[in-house]
Parts: C-alpha cells; structure tokens; sequence
C-alpha cells in the first residue's frame, strides 16, 4: 500500500505537503489543484492512502465524490482544506477524515491533525503556510508565535514566498522544497532558494512599476493582462495603483484558448460568491476565498466577463451598505 499527498502548489499548499510528509515519510507528493483533482487521483491504486491538502472542492463534486468514496473504501482518505464548500454541498457526503475549517490556512490544520506524530518543531513550517496565506492572526498561529522569534520567521517564509514564485511550475523543485520543510530545515538552509528570492524580489519591483503604467479600469474592477509575474500579486499592485475595490491580473493560455486570472479585493467584496456564480456563465469555473480567488474564463468571452464582474461587485457592496 503506498501514501499519497497530493496538495496545492503555493505557500500554504507546499508548507501543508511538507507537514504531511513528516508524519508519513514514505508517501509520494504530487502537486495538483481544483479542476484536476479528479484526474490526477488517477494515480492513487485502490487500497493505497491518500492525503488531500489545500485544494478547495469544485461545484461539480459528484465524479470526484465517487472516486473519493472508492478510494476511502478500499484504503484510507484524509482530506484537509479551508476553503469555502460549494454552496449545495452537504460535508456529510465527503467520505473518509474530512478537516475543513474556512477560519483557518491549511497549514495550520494540518499541523492540528497531524502534531502528535512529528517533532513539535514543525510548527514553524505552519507559521511559514499561515505567513503566506495572510493567516496568521489566528489565535492558534499567534500562540505558537510566542515561542519563536517572530521576525526571523517572516524572513523565512519571505524567502520561501519568493523562491515559490521564482520557481513557478517547476514542480519537481517544489517537491524538494517539501522535502526540506518536512526535515524541518529552515528555507534559508539552502543558498538556491536565497538567490532565487532575490532575483525574484528585483522582478516583483519591476512588476509593480508595469502594473502601474499598464493598469486598466473597468467600474469597480482594475486589470492587467499578460504582464509576467505573479498573478497575485499584480491583482493587489493594479487594485492599490488604481483605487477600486478589486484587481484582477489575467495571463493567457494560447494552447487552451482561455485566461487564467488572479483577483484580490479589499474587505467587504466576497469574491468566491461572485466568482462561483458568475464564472459558469461565461463558460468558466472560479472561487476561492473572500478576498483572493481565481477564475479560468474562455479569452473570447473575457471583457463581457469583466463587465459582468464589474455590475456583480456594485450589486453586492450595494446589498451590504443596505443591510
């Protein structure tokens, strides 16, 4: 029987494989994400455990339910995730260990459910995923804080945010990342991800100015569109450059015909609301968290999209100023 961690391929999603993998050092690690969640347990055998972590479930959950429920039959399933569930999903039908928790990262929850089986010092590798996903003000994380040198651990996670992006879809290298953070060896242990960090401080400083002279506004939404970089973090240079209340960065995807679309927005816009209703409509799918979400759209249909976003934003804001 093998051990299976399939988790996201940010921060929080790395910290959280590497948590996983200290309490199960055997197991193999494979990246993956919403819309291919399904597809990729193809690699798990009936029989086999697999771990989820960090991957939020799509509104069309049924295939995926089926193969979760077979797998968690014949072997052993343990899903960790914070984000927001489908609206008309019923938790109940989610077999096997099922820890969700949308108040928290899931770094966090995976250290809480695996803790009595890795050094206590793993922590800090929850602090790094809770750093990361901007949850670190949970009551839990800030206790844990207590017992470190907090600056120390925000340049840690510093390096690893900026490694992460320098590194992108390179997942064979996030897999060693995994497992440097799974022996507890800090990101600043190893002198590649220093240099890679730098350089990719230098290029989010360059991003930034771009963002700033390409930056785009439609209604309450401020855009960018195939500048490089992070998605994320062009969305909060064209929001904070432009003054509204969202920012979307989109890069496109030639060979699929679609944008891929990074968005952040201030308090008071729930972006997974929008997203999850609106996305379909366009052909697309979308959701994520209040604040930070993204969406796949077909390129064609992009500006009726944003227009749409737009309207939904200022219908939403609106409901919320009445009520």
């Amino acid at each position: 029987m093998a051990t299976w961690i399939l988790t996201h391929g940010d921060a929080d999603g790395v910290c959280s494989g590497a948590i996983a993998l200290a309490a199960n050092p055997e197991a193999h690690v494979y990246f993956t994400h919403p819309s291919g969640l399904l597809e990729d347990l193809g690699v798990v055998e009936l029989g086999d455990e697999v771990i989820i972590c960090d991957i939020a479930l799509p509104d069309d959950v049924d295939g995926l339910l089926k193969r979760l429920t077979a797998l968690a039959e014949e072997g052993h399933v343990t899903y960790i995730d914070h984000h927001p569930l489908p609206p008309s999903l019923d938790p109940a039908r989610i077999p096997g260990e099922f820890v969700h928790n949308v108040e928290v990262c899931a770094s966090e929850l995976t250290y809480v459910h695996f803790r009595e089986s890795i050094p206590r010092d793993m922590e800090r590798v929850a602090i790094y995923g809770a750093i990361g996903d901007y949850a670190d003000d949970t009551p839990y994380i800030q206790r844990l804080l207590q017992d470190w040198d907090r600056r120390v651990l925000y340049f840690e996670t510093g390096i690893l945010l900026q490694a992460l992006d320098a590194i992108g879809r390179n997942y064979e290298r996030k897999r060693g990342i995994v497992w440097l953070l799974s022996e507890n060896a800090p990101p600043s242990s190893d002198e590649e991800l220093v240099k890679l960090a730098l350089k990719q401080s230098r290029r989010d400083e360059e991003l930034r100015l771009r963002v700033r002279r390409e930056v785009k506004v439609m209604g309450d939404v401020a855009y960018v569109l195939d500048l490089g970089g992070s998605a994320g973090k062009a969305a909060v240079y064209a929001r904070a450059s432009a003054g509204t209340l969202v920012g979307l960065a989109g890069e496109t995807r030639e060979e699929k015909g679609v944008i891929d679309m990074s968005l952040r927005a201030l308090e008071g816009v729930d972006l997974n609301i929008i997203l999850r209703e609106l996305a379909p409509k366009f052909g697309g799918s979308g959701g994520g968290h209040p604040v930070a979400a993204g969406a796949r759209i077909p390129r064609e249909k992009f500006m009726d999209f944003l227009r749409a976003l737009s309207e939904a934003i200022k219908r939403q804001t609106a409901a919320e100023t009445l009520t």
